[in-house]
Order: C-alpha cells, then sequence, then structure tokens
C-alpha cells in the first residue's frame, strides 16, 4: 500500500475551503499538519473589546489541521469522512496569523483519532479540537 504525499504548500486544486480562505500550509507529515491563516475583520464579529474572529472559522481552521494531517496517513485509494468534531474555545481569537497544529493521534483500518490546537502570533492557545474520521477505501 503506498502512502499518499502531501499537498505541500501548494493548496489543493479549485475550488477548495484552502484557496477561498487563503490558508497557507507549513508543514505536513507522518500525521501532522501545521497550518496558518492571516484572520482579517472581515472574518470577525465586533464586540466592545474589539474584532473576534467568528467560531466558525477557527472550526474550520482547526478542521482543515486535522483533515490535512489525517490524509497524511492515508494509501491513495484511501479517503475520509468526518464522523464527528469537538472544539473548546479558551480564548477570543482575534484578528492577525492563526497557527492550527493537527495530529493523527491513532489510526487504524477504519478509523484516525484527531486532534488540533490553535495558537495566536503571540504562541497563545486560543482552541483545541478533536475528531473521529471514518477511513473509506475508494473503488477503483
Amino acid at each position: 500500500m503506498r502512502m499518499r504525499r502531501g499537498w505541500g504548500e501548494e493548496a489543493p486544486p479549485a475550488p477548495h475551503i484552502w484557496r477561498t480562505l487563503g490558508y497557507r500550509g507549513v508543514e505536513q507529515s507522518d500525521g501532522r499538519s501545521v497550518i496558518e491563516w492571516e484572520a482579517t475583520p472581515d472574518f470577525c464579529f465586533h464586540a466592545p473589546s474589539g474584532p473576534i474572529v467568528h467560531g466558525r472559522m477557527v472550526t474550520t481552521l482547526l478542521d482543515s489541521a486535522m483533515g490535512r494531517a489525517c490524509w497524511s496517513v492515508l494509501a491513495d485509494e484511501e479517503s475520509f469522512l468526518t464522523a464527528d468534531l469537538r472544539v473548546e474555545f479558551m480564548r477570543a481569537a482575534r484578528p492577525g496569523v492563526l497557527r492550527a497544529e493537527g495530529v493523527v493521534l491513532q489510526r487504524n483500518r477504519r478509523v484516525a483519532f484527531c486532534a488540533a490546537d490553535l495558537f495566536d502570533a503571540e504562541g497563545e492557545l486560543l482552541a483545541s479540537s478533536r475528531c473521529t474520521q471514518i477511513i473509506r477505501r475508494d473503488a477503483s
């Protein structure tokens, strides 16, 4: 079984959420993924304390990091679907560079368990996530 190669810094072909939001691939290999995104005020709601990145944008970034980590441990004939996704928000995400670090915690023949953490530019933990991925064998 030949393992897939990572996407590298190049985004997947359009249309893709990576291209829509402008994610940057920093690292991807052996069940690990790091991506960055420049959050702008366009993706925020405005609170009295200032702009806060919408929680769904945070969730999408974490989900993408975990998916990219999972992708790196699949064979060419495999794909996956997210079975569940949980996010815990520790602090408000503000505009600026956000960094998501995803990892495959455990992978067997049919399931992969993944986790990701989101950090701001100063390295402050903003959110954590876990998901379960169902591994599918694609028809030839």
